[in-house]
């Protein structure tokens, strides 16, 4: 063979390579690109479910409302699973905080966080993390209840940081401050828990069907 034709045979084989690596490339971006673009939008109408369900509310005299507020948390964590439910969770808390009425009673600020109830807000942020760890690759029978643990866990560091910003701003005591704006409302927290993971489950049952699913799901 001559030294031409083994530059053009060699010059073909390694242009051979390229053109399937570039290949290669530009599916993994598109994917990659998929997959920012389902983040996104994710994040984005959790944010907007956990506005929506803020304002279904009920007053109470301790001045923390009966919500949905736990509920939809737990589902964005259930159903996201901790990165995605944080990242969605904390647009939540930033839109609040600039101003945009979501909060519970179509209320914003900044005063609503570093309020004497503004704990649970911040709360929102650790409990959206901790109930979206997913416990891939575990059987049903200890996944389920290890998720839903770790849902009541997520309530628990919530109410932790509602009360003790309660006891501090309030200028009151632990115990009385847990009594007030945190124990009333703990059964019906976890029961929110409890339904917001078989709704998770539900809805990620019913996306598989019409073929969309995001990579992390309850």
């Amino acid at each position: 063979m001559s030294p031409i034709c083994a530059v053009w045979l060699t010059r073909g084989a390694v242009g051979g390579i390229l053109l399937k690596s570039f290949d290669k490339m530009g599916k993994e971006t598109k994917i990659m690109n998929r997959q920012k673009i389902t983040t996104i939008v994710l994040c984005a109408l959790f944010a907007a479910i956990t506005a929506v369900l803020s304002q279904i509310a009920i007053p109470m005299p301790s001045g923390v409302p009966v919500t949905l507020q736990t509920f939809a948390i737990a589902l964005c964590g259930f159903y996201l699973c901790t990165a995605r439910a944080t990242v969605s969770t904390v647009v939540y808390v930033l839109l609040g905080a600039v101003g945009v009425p979501v909060f519970s009673g179509f209320k914003g600020g900044i005063a609503s966080i570093v309020g004497p109830t503004g704990g649970f807000i911040i709360g929102f942020i650790a409990m959206a993390a901790i109930s979206g760890i997913p416990f891939r690759n575990m059987p049903d029978k200890l996944r389920v209840p290890l998720r839903i643990a770790m849902g009541i866990l997520g309530v628990a560091a919530c109410h932790i940081c509602g009360f003790v910003q309660y006891a501090l701003v309030a200028g009151k005591d632990l115990l009385s401050s847990f009594l007030l704006v945190s124990a009333p409302y703990l059964i019906k927290d976890i029961v929110s828990v409890v339904l917001a993971y078989f709704a998770a489950l539900a809805i990620s049952k019913a996306l598989k069907r019409t073929g969309f699913a995001p990579s992390e799901q309850a």
